[in-house]
């Protein structure tokens, strides 16, 4: 049998005889949406349908502290020293590329990878974070002394949380 031809003289798309009934798509989005799935794919007589869904992340909350009252103004020092510079603003320090569960230590019985004050050079390994069941490992990006330590043993992490600071 010859297939149809449009104007232009190319074959014109000839659906098969079970054409994609849209219901499918929604009913798969409906069940993706109702379990909270990220996709949902069937196959049914050589049709392969599948429902990808882009998720959200979760919004994250901030909350300020309330200001504390202004006590009787004290007499200013001479020379003030200047605020500490929050974690993830120091130079040098290492954040962490993904959520997950640090250690620093290769096993429980291990003596640490790094510890304030440890010489580092560049690609050393300083600690692990787990995430979906593997291991990765988390390296110096550059030679120097290992200063402060911001996480315990086998705490979460989030993505960009300062891990350590080298200088």
């Amino acid at each position: 049998m010859k297939k149809p031809q449009d104007e232009a003289g190319a074959e014109a798309f000839d659906p098969p005889q079970s054409a994609l009934d849209l219901s499918i798509i929604a009913a798969l989005a409906k069940i993706a949406g109702e379990h909270d799935l990220s996709e949902v794919e069937i196959e049914h007589q050589g049709l392969r349908v599948r429902v990808a869904r882009e998720r959200a992340a979760p919004a994250l909350a901030s909350f300020v502290a309330p200001a504390a009252p202004a006590a009787a103004a004290a007499p200013a020092p001479a020379a003030q020293e200047p605020a500490p510079v929050a974690p993830a603003e120091r130079p040098g320090v290492v954040k962490s590329p993904m959520v997950g569960t640090v250690y620093r230590r290769a096993s429980p019985e291990a003596k640490p990878f790094v510890e304030v004050g440890s010489p580092v050079k560049a690609g050393d390994k300083l600690l692990l974070v787990e995430a979906m069941k593997v291991f990765n490992e988390i390296v110096a990006p550059k030679s120097g002394k290992v200063v402060e330590i911001f996480v315990e043993d086998g705490a979460p992490v989030e993505y960009g949380q300062p891990l350590l600071a080298i200088e």
